[in-house]
């Protein structure tokens, strides 16, 4: 076998980062080969070289594609680094030569690629984490099947098992996401041209991974990714902005209960909006600390028990807030959140409660007025 290394940990490796600035990666995803994160990730390349950036390729595979091979045109390639398995001479990224090379940018494709035994890391993600800490700019590509968390819904969808996957957190850390977006009837054309794969392979592809059902699951996969990542870039740019109102960009449905009755209604009514609108939607209920506050018996923390395992079922979000005013808990974490939609059963306050503690529907028309509130009847 070839050269040794001893194998460290991502963690060791953040360690062994020199003091220079860390640098930024950029995310090329898609839902499947062929929809053309390569090519996209060369165009970029060679733009950037033209306005006087120092670009190399790391890595890329072109999977002989005409257009793609053209991408690489007079780019930088860094030689592959050859590796000995099993008496099989194999070749692999040279992240060392990379670095010694030092660009402005290396584009670096596969990036869930697994190294052959022998190198220094056992994933490419990693080598391309060591190439970051050394100043260097990264450009790759990534398939959204190849996601830690998406890895059991991508079996359930297509059938098949992906060995290869990489944290969330390298696409949640990444500076910028793009998705490469084509239709599925476009990627069936492509595949049928021989644009993806050789022609011979052509039929059993169709009937496999690239039907039609697959592909649009997929492609929804990563766009809603996608999209999540989006929200999180607007939600921080909000906080650091000190924008306190809701810009209404996607919708968040809120569901307030307790252990009353009423509360399936709620969920369900809630469910049904969230499934209208293909939006994030939470149960949250308030363990009130107030010293008028009638506390809640083991009998009715069974029945909302019950009630958080329904609104699990139909797919909710469960929180619990903690406080001495459930308006205000229920107002703050809406703000938080930037819910659009709160649904919230009459009030069943006694009169003395409300006169000692006010209304809590009331407070919340008051001070959520960018927020729809929907006030739901207790009868069932």
């Amino acid at each position: 076998m070839g050269e040794e290394f001893k194998r460290i940990t991502p963690e060791e490796a953040l360690k062994q980062c020199n003091s220079e600035k860390k640098g930024k990666l950029k995310i090329f995803i898609g839902y499947a080969p062929g929809v053309g994160k390569t090519y996209s990730m060369l165009n970029e390349g060679n733009r950037r070289a033209k306005r006087g950036k120092d670009i190399v390729i790391g890595y890329v595979e072109s999977h002989q594609r005409e257009e793609t091979d053209r991408q690489i045109g007079d780019l930088e390639l860094i030689p592959r680094k050859k590796i000995s398995y099993n008496n099989v001479v194999m070749e692999e990224m040279d992240t060392g030569a990379i670095i010694a090379r030092k660009p402005d940018i290396a584009l670096i494709d596969e990036l869930a690629h697994t190294n052959v035994p022998g190198s220094k890391y056992q994933k490419r993600y990693e080598d391309v984490e060591e190439i970051l800490c050394h100043g260097i700019n990264v450009i790759t590509t990534l398939n959204i099947q190849h996601l830690e968390s998406l890895n059991d819904v991508i079996r359930q969808i297509t059938g098949i098992a992906v060995r290869e996957t990489i944290p969330d957190y390298i696409v949640e850390k990444a500076d910028e996401v793009v998705i490469v977006d084509i239709t599925p009837d476009a990627l069936q054309n492509r595949l049928k041209r021989g644009n993806v794969y050789n022609l011979e392979k052509v039929p059993q592809a169709l009937k496999n991974f690239f039907r039609k059902g697959n592909l649009n699951a997929l492609r929804e996969l990563a766009l809603r990714q996608t999209a999540e990542e989006v929200d999180e870039d607007l939600e921080e740019y909000m906080k650091e902005h000190g924008i306190k109102e809701n810009w209404r960009i996607v919708e968040r449905v809120m569901v307030c209960i307790g252990p009353s009755p009423s509360a399936k209604k709620l969920i369900r009514r809630g469910a049904r909006i969230a499934r209208r609108y293909k939006c994030e939607w939470m149960v949250v209920s308030v363990d009130c600390t107030h010293r008028f506050a009638p506390r809640t018996t083991p009998r009715q923390q069974e029945t909302l028990d019950s009630y958080h395992r329904l609104a699990k079922q139909l797919g909710a979000d469960i929180v619990t807030l903690k406080g001495k005013s459930v308006s205000q808990e229920l107002i703050n974490f809406a703000h938080e959140r930037h819910i659009t939609q709160i649904i919230i059963g009459h009030s069943r306050r006694t009169r003395l409660q409300t006169i000692l503690r006010g209304s809590t529907v009331s407070k919340l028309l008051k001070q959520t007025k960018n927020i729809e509130v929907h006030v739901i009847p207790n009868e069932l």
